[in-house]
């Protein structure tokens, strides 16, 4: 049960064993410029394999009940980036401007797909609208993400250049566009193949991970991040996600949703995707330092996973209780 709570996935442990792969056998010189054709490459596949079995039918399905929706994307792109610029008060006396960068982007990505949907599974939650919340998050995120970039990272390093849009159309946006329109004739074969879109999902992101993490560990990553800084960027974390937990769940009561409904706001509303964020560190920070800036989204991710695996067990545990006494 430990072992279950703390690595409730072998994908976390893979992006572990990658992260010390890259640090003791970083990619470099012309290594490191084939890793980067081979990472573009994984990128735009990713996002094309992400438009190609997104059924439209899904994204359609759920959108009467908008209260919801609009509470959920409120959280993710207004309130999670609300309380990244107050985390502006900690730099640069306790977050490196790096440090800071990093959790101002984590704070501005979309929700996760997976498992939000997982978790308001487990929790006896309303999933259609999970569904439905959690697609609307990633296909907005394409583009409210880089334009919150823009506005919010500017001033830390980040921010869109023409070119840098450039590269989000190429990599990000045409992809997921052509994966749309061959939706009709690959969306099916991908719903029976699932492994094939897993292999390449969770592959690419190791690629991308490894990649970054060579590059900031050649140019001396681990050199300027200590111990000190780890135990803080996983207090920040914690903390960031116990905020958008309290004010999910106790906005969602306040606002008098219903309990399944609650469940999907808090799984939705809380979650930051590793899928697409750390694919779109690297085109939007392409040519600076993105292992420092994608360390606070892995530590959040982990978090979340721990955090989320409990709470999904307790919601599910209350909602047998509550059947168990109406007599189902």
């Amino acid at each position: 049960m430990l072992a279950r709570i703390l690595i409730p996935d072998k994908f976390l442990a893979s992006l572990v064993i990658v992260v010390l792969l890259a640090t003791f056998f970083p990619a470099d010189g012309a290594a490191a410029i084939w890793f980067g054709y081979l990472t573009t490459f994984a990128i735009a596949l990713l996002f094309f394999l992400h438009g190609a079995k997104l059924a439209r039918s899904t994204v359609i399905a759920g959108i009467t009940h908008w209260r919801l929706h609009l509470c959920i994307l409120a959280t993710t792109f207004i309130i999670f980036p609300i309380l990244g610029l107050f985390l502006g008060a900690l730099s640069p006396s306790v977050l490196s401007p790096e440090i800071y960068a990093g959790f101002l982007f984590l704070c501005i990505l979309p929700s996760t797909v997976q498992s939000s949907i997982a978790f308001t599974s487990i929790g006896g939650g309303n999933v259609p609208a999970a569904v439905c919340s959690a697609t609307a998050s990633n296909i907005l995120g394409i583009f409210l993400t880089p334009l919150l970039a823009g506005l919010l990272l500017k001033h830390q390093g980040g921010g869109i250049s023409f070119d840098t849009f450039e590269a989000i159309m190429v990599q990000l946006l045409l992809p997921f566009i052509a994966g749309q329109i061959a939706q009709p004739h690959l969306g099916s074969f991908l719903a029976r193949h699932k492994k094939i879109v897993g292999i390449v999902d969770r592959g690419s992101i190791l690629l991308v991970v490894f990649t970054a993490f060579s590059g900031a560990v050649v140019s001396g990553l681990w050199r300027r991040t200590s111990l000190e800084d780890m135990v803080i960027m996983c207090i920040v974390a914690s903390a960031l996600l116990a905020i958008v937990l309290m004010i999910t769940v106790f906005g969602s009561r306040a606002l008098g949703f219903s309990k399944a409904d609650e469940i999907a706001i808090v799984f939705c509303g809380s979650k930051k995707t590793l899928a697409s964020g750390v694919p779109m560190a690297t085109v939007i920070f392409a040519g600076q330092n993105i292992g420092a800036i994608i360390l606070p989204v892995m530590l959040f991710h982990q978090i979340q996973l721990m955090v989320c695996v409990i709470m999904a067990r307790n919601y599910g545990s209350q909602a047998k209780e509550m059947q168990t006494d109406q007599g189902y």
